[in-house]
């Protein structure tokens, strides 16, 4: 019987083809039969979007060379609906995939939180070409304001005002720029923004974006263009679905990172809501979603049987072509006092980018 089991073949459907997505099912694929649904033909580097915005040359992996050897099918479609007790993955084209296994990889996207004009006039990460060909198409300089202090803000408004130093760019935030980092790595961020003549606006609660730029608390901020860089969001069609959820939307999951209501169902990525021992509720990041899409393809590829585990180690930030950071921290998230910058954190924040991509197969 455990010949049997080992050699057994499933048909396994993977959804989404990123960074938690693509690593599953070239790890599944060397067993079972794959199914990947996804519409794009290349893996989206969702932290390179800046550069993309910025007119940098792109770096974006066919799909079909990420899963070249394995047992997996690129079906280029949409997800539309799941039926979760038919095991059926309902699609954009008009058909449909049944599974033995599902495996929900759809991440998550910029959430706009009901801002009046956000999604209309904001650009999100995800235009970032449509940004990049709006600053082409301009008559003259204007103001770039982009909304956000996180990662995305930062890097986003740094990598336009190096590109593009006729552009005057406008951080806004509702809280403190970095603030989550140790009090050296804020201070070198900020350091860097001024040097770039990227102009800082803390404590500044965007109401409303207009055509003609931002509404806050504080008055108005005359923009050009808007980017929209404040958080992230989980996918709704888990929720849709029938999957448990938390109160964010986020997928909930056991140790193994199967749905706690439907355990056929592996939610892993930005979807999912992962409670880890002496760590905690894990932050949506590329950092926690390659590390689930890995340890998956193990699990369903037999050759893993353990709970999943994970630390925090660093985090990282590109500030320009010459500049980036390296914020270490303790497994935990908490920040540690060390920070490595200039170019020597540019090239740690390229190193680990580009071992992105390594880590997908």
């Amino acid at each position: 019987m455990a010949a049997q089991q080992h050699t057994e073949q499933k048909h396994i459907v993977v959804v989404g083809a990123g960074y938690a997505g693509l690593p599953a099912a070239n790890g599944i694929g060397r067993r079972h039969r794959v199914t990947l649904i996804a519409p794009e033909t290349h893996f989206l580097h969702r932290v390179r979007q800046h550069e993309t915005a910025a007119g940098r040359p792109g770096h974006r992996r066919p799909i079909a060379r990420v899963v070249r050897g394995r047992k997996v099918t690129h079906r280029r479609a949409r997800v539309t609906g799941l039926d979760l007790n038919a095991r059926k993955v309902f699609l954009d084209d008009g058909g449909a995939v049944s599974y033995d296994t599902l495996v929900y990889a759809l991440g998550s996207r910029t959430a706009f939180h009901g801002v009046p004009g956000a999604a209309e006039h904001g650009y999100p990460a995800e235009r970032a070409a449509e940004l990049r060909q709006r600053i082409a198409e301009a008559t003259a300089p204007g103001t770039i304001a982009v909304v956000g202090g996180g990662a995305t803000g930062i890097e986003m408004a740094a990598e336009l005002a190096e590109a593009h130093p006729g552009w005057q760019v406008e951080l806004v935030t509702a809280d403190r720029v970095g603030g989550w980092f140790s009090e050296r790595g804020r201070s070198h961020v900020l350091t860097a923004l001024d040097r770039l003549g990227v102009r800082v606006r803390e404590h500044t609660e965007v109401t409303a974006v207009t055509a003609d730029g931002l509404r806050t608390a504080d008055g108005p901020v005359p923009a050009d263009l808007v980017v929209w860089a404040a958080s992230m969001e989980p996918h709704p069609l888990a929720a849709e679905a029938g999957l448990a959820v938390g109160p964010d939307g986020r997928a909930l999951v056991d140790d193994r990172l199967r749905s706690l209501s439907h355990p056929d169902v592996h939610v892993i990525g930005d979807a999912a809501a992962v409670d880890v021992p002496g760590v905690g509720r894990l932050r949506m990041a590329c950092a926690t979603a390659l590390p689930m899409g890995r340890y998956t393809g193990r699990l369903l590829g037999g050759r893993t049987t353990k709970p999943f585990a994970f630390r925090y180690a660093a985090q990282c930030l590109s500030l320009g072509r010459g500049d980036g950071m390296l914020q270490l921290i303790h497994g935990d998230d908490s920040m540690r006092p060390t920070v490595l910058t200039g170019f020597a954190g540019r090239l740690a924040k390229a190193a680990i980018v580009n071992g992105v991509v390594a880590g997908l197969r």
